[in-house]
């Protein structure tokens, strides 16, 4: 069946989307706003854009054109933590994506433990095994749109911290120690299924 972008519905395109692009890794964002309050949120379009150097981006809907606090909170000071979800905090992962005022702290909402971070003022997930400091150095807000559209982030990781447990020699992570969860459609996550390999 063909979708022609023009004469389909918006929620239509989202079922298709989320529901082929799969699994998509998820970015539980971390950012701080202009009274030092905290906010925590899930997203997953998200991806690794350049190693050298290191870049990632995410995007965020704008439903009714209106930003998340996310969004204004980057706007603002250019910095966020991406916290990587895994099997131990996918549940905490969920609470935070619900929408709440701008001046409730996700991380006292969902019961994570915020930690400073190293170069930036966002708080870290000490539970998340993977952080990502980033600063951000480019956005894009996409035009044309029927609901509010989206707007791309990309941000240069300052620094990384992984947890020792995850680490193997050569800078290798263990997937099995690692245990990350992936966005599908709906209410649906997925953990690592079968691995194989194929030689380049």
């Amino acid at each position: 069946m063909q979708f022609d972008i023009q004469n389909t519905e918006s929620s239509a395109l989202y079922k298709l989307l989320t529901g082929t692009v799969i699994p998509r890794p998820i970015a539980w964002v971390a950012t701080i706003d202009e009274n030092g309050i905290d906010n925590l949120a899930p997203f997953s379009f998200f991806n690794v854009v350049s190693e050298d150097p290191p870049h990632i981006m995410f995007s965020t809907v704008r439903t009714g054109n209106k930003n998340k606090d996310t969004l204004n909170n980057i706007l603002a000071n250019q910095q966020f933590v991406v916290n990587l979800v895994t099997e131990d905090v996918v549940e905490q992962m969920n609470t935070t994506s619900q929408s709440v005022a701008a001046d409730v702290n996700e991380f006292e909402l969902a019961n994570v433990t915020p930690i400073e971070s190293v170069y930036i003022k966002p708080k870290r997930v000490k539970e998340s095994l993977v952080h990502f400091e980033c600063e951000m150095v480019h956005h894009y807000f996409i035009e044309k749109h029927q609901n509010g559209g989206a707007c791309i982030i990309i941000g240069k990781i300052i620094t990384m911290h992984i947890d020792d447990s995850i680490l193997m020699e050569n800078h290798k992570i263990n997937v099995e120690k690692y245990k990350p969860v992936a966005r599908l459609a709906g209410s649906n996550y997925s953990k690592l299924g079968e691995i194989f390999s194929i030689k380049r």
